[in-house]
């Protein structure tokens, strides 16, 4: 840029001219700019969630894929889930002169053993409104309570789990879970259920590490309820705890299952996204 002169004698002339010339803080060029490690842009990512839309939740787009590992008290691998994302639609509608803008994500999602052989599949769907995501209480089924009633018909019937974008840490979120109605042809057999409550988020951004990477990840800790009731008066139960790690950009990153004497059953990491 030109800088313009005014009338005056040549020596002042020549001291405006050095003092323009000192160099200031040096501005980096494109091929000296270092890339930001992995961590750098996980934290990049969650530090723009508060101005970030809900067009894609939890940064998911069409055809991606995402794996988790599941892993036993020992660390050792017992099996994976995978999940497609197959469609993302958003939908919008007026209330009270104002436009709500919700998005909704559709996924394949199957277990797989050891052998890369399914074990389980499901079609689960989340969604984002406002500043908020909520996965499907279907991603939260009791399989192995399920395994006596192969042959039966089932209903299933689930309620949300929510992951704000910027919770407050002590705050409380919603239960969530799902319910399973397990029936013959001709009466009802059983409901087998999973609840997911007394959510508290207990911890601001922390780093946390699994395969997939390190990611900045609010914590939060609740109450985790399996039940198989054949009759309002016969309900097996058993309780423990489970502690999520999740980042707003990314979604769920770990999760941990404790039983009820606090000891560490298995736990659940991203392995791809």
């Amino acid at each position: 840029m030109h800088y313009p002169i005014p009338r005056a004698p040549r020596v002042v002339a020549c001291l405006l001219l050095n003092l323009l010339a000192v160099p200031g803080p040096a501005q980096p060029s494109r091929d000296s700019v270092q890339a930001p490690s992995s961590a750098d842009l996980s934290l990049l990512s969650f530090q723009k969630v508060s101005a970030a839309s809900c067009a894609h939740p939890f940064g998911l787009r069409e055809g991606q894929n995402l794996e988790y590992q599941l892993l036993d008290a020992k660390g050792k691998s017992t099996g994976t889930w995978r999940y497609r994302v197959v469609k993302i639609s958003t939908d919008s509608t007026s209330k009270k002169k104002k436009t709500l803008v919700s998005t909704t994500v559709r996924l394949k999602s199957g277990l797989y053993d050891l052998s890369n052989h399914v074990q389980q599949q499901q079609d689960v769907t989340f969604f984002c409104r406002r500043d908020t995501t909520f996965t499907d209480g279907l991603a939260e089924i009791n399989y192995d309570g399920l395994k006596s009633f192969r042959e039966r018909l089932k209903n299933y019937t689930g309620t949300p789990l929510a992951w704000p974008n910027n919770p407050t840490v002590g705050s409380s979120l919603p239960d969530g879970g799902v319910v399973v109605q397990v029936s013959s042809p001709s009466v009802a057999i059983a409901k087998v259920s999973t609840t997911v409550r007394d959510r508290k988020v207990k911890a601001a951004p922390t780093p946390v590490t699994v395969p997939a990477g390190t990611f900045r990840c609010y914590v939060v800790e609740s109450q985790r309820e399996l039940a198989t009731a054949a009759r309002a008066d016969l309900v097996l139960k058993s309780a423990g705890r489970q502690v999520d790690y999740y980042d707003p950009t990314v979604g769920l990153v770990k999760t941990e299952y404790y039983d009820k004497g606090g000891k560490l059953t298995y736990s659940k990491v991203l392995l791809k996204h």
